[in-house]
């Protein structure tokens, strides 16, 4: 098979890493790619949200099956491009990626089917959600409605800080046309747990546990950023835990999305947050969590093509998930300053001593080739992932693989999975 993968960063390093060992795959390409995904991928130089030409050019290729990374281009309708070119295509359409693209029709979805998720109020006026935080409980949550890239998201513990929330998604727009709506949602507290989940329109088999590490400091200070490192599995997803979402909100979003004329093929990612009175949804997200990809795929036992395939016959009942009895661990490498500005353009060392070593794995988010050299092209540059047969040892394995790994302005937190000695 020929195989395209759209996106650029991390997470399409790591399904293009697991889509090369599947015997299926005889040409993998990636648009546009980025210098470790060039290992294993041709790199096209094509925009993610170039729709008719990412068409044009699977046409060209005869392309078998096209695998969706990216959020931006499933929210555009991608997929329903390819769709109606005919093509093979992985990967949410339009109407059902909403479910990552509106934070208001989630949430409303979910309330209408009773998911479990966090109360919650949606304002189009920034002067009527200042008049209801006079009156409502802090700490509270804003949500720009629309994408954000991670990071429209604000956690405000004052009046104070929630009126400059407002100010800042909705009037100054920091987040683009996404603070057009906004999301006011009540504060839970809890741990966090992502579960990752293929889907088939009606039969969902969710993938191992994971949870992310948002915030750009240690001891989660600083901003919200798109990630800066995960672990997998969650010593807190128990199989009580695991039962309950099951039952109450994981096969309940599929079917609820079906009711709606919505139905729902690719990845569902859930966030959520482990509250004193059960699991809730936080959010979904309608592909591959990044860095999520990178510790999850790494411990799948399947042939990931076989089950892309499954989600779009709609034969995902006959696939049964197999993950390895381990754990992994991804440290993410980023350009110092980020999320707000830095300085891109600085050789990488290090990454062949990585690729030397079993278990280690280095998937690149933000590279390019630049004299002959591959060098630093982006905020979060690269994530190490390091498997080990507990958490504990994946953690000290990754930290080790970050010692190996060295570019001028190099960031990167120093407690990622520190919770696990909490467990």
């Amino acid at each position: 098979m020929k195989i395209l993968i759209v996106g650029s960063g991390g997470r399409e390093h790591a399904i293009a890493w697991k889509v090369a060992q599947s015997p299926k795959a005889e040409k993998i390409y990636c648009a546009p790619g980025n210098a470790g995904i060039a290992e294993y991928a041709e790199c096209v130089n094509i925009g993610a949200m170039e729709f008719d030409r990412l068409v044009a050019f699977a046409r060209e290729k005869e392309i078998d099956l096209t695998v969706i990374g990216m959020d931006d281009p499933l929210v555009g309708g991608v997929v329903d491009a390819f769709e109606a070119a005919g093509l093979r295509v992985f990967g949410p359409r339009k109407n059902a990626a909403v479910l990552e693209g509106s934070k208001a029709f989630s949430k409303d979805l979910m309330k209408k089917y009773h998911i479990p998720t966090a109360a919650y109020e949606t304002f189009d006026d920034p002067q009527k959600a200042l008049e209801y935080l006079q009156t409502a409980q802090m700490p509270i949550v804003l949500k720009a409605d629309g994408l954000a890239l991670g990071k429209g998201v604000l956690i405000c513990n004052t009046l104070e800080e929630a009126r400059e929330g407002v100010k800042t998604i909705m009037e100054e727009k920091k987040f683009g046309s996404a603070g057009s709506r906004m999301v006011v949602e009540e504060f839970m507290t809890g741990r966090e747990v992502s579960v990752l989940s293929y889907v088939d329109g009606k039969t969902i088999r969710p993938m191992t546990s994971a949870q992310d590490h948002k915030r750009a400091g240690d001891g989660d200070t600083g901003l919200n950023t798109g990630g800066m490192g995960t672990f997998s599995p969650s010593p807190f997803y128990t199989e009580e835990v695991e039962e309950f979402c099951n039952k109450y909100i994981f096969q309940p979003t599929v079917d609820a999305m079906a009711a709606e004329g919505r139905p729902f093929k690719g990845i569902i990612f859930f966030g959520l947050m482990l509250t004193e009175k059960g699991p809730k949804v936080l959010e979904y997200n309608a592909r591959f969590g990044d860095p999520e990809a990178q510790v999850v795929l790494p411990r799948m036992k399947n042939d990931i093509v076989d089950v892309f395939e499954a989600c779009i016959d709609g034969t995902l009942d006959q696939i049964e998930l197999q993950f390895e009895d381990n754990a992994c661990v991804c440290v993410v490498l980023a350009s110092d300053g980020y999320p707000v500005s830095y300085k891109k353009g600085f050789p990488i060392k290090g990454l062949e001593t990585v690729k030397e070593h079993d278990g280690y794995y280095c998937f690149h988010a933000g590279s390019t080739f630049k004299d002959g050299q591959i060098v630093t092209n982006g905020g979060r540059v690269l994530g190490l992932s390091a498997l080990g047969s507990d958490l504990v040892e994946a953690r000290a394995n990754a930290y080790k693989a970050v010692g190996w790994v060295d570019f001028e302005n190099k960031y990167y937190r120093h407690d990622i999975g520190k919770a696990i000695d909490e467990a």
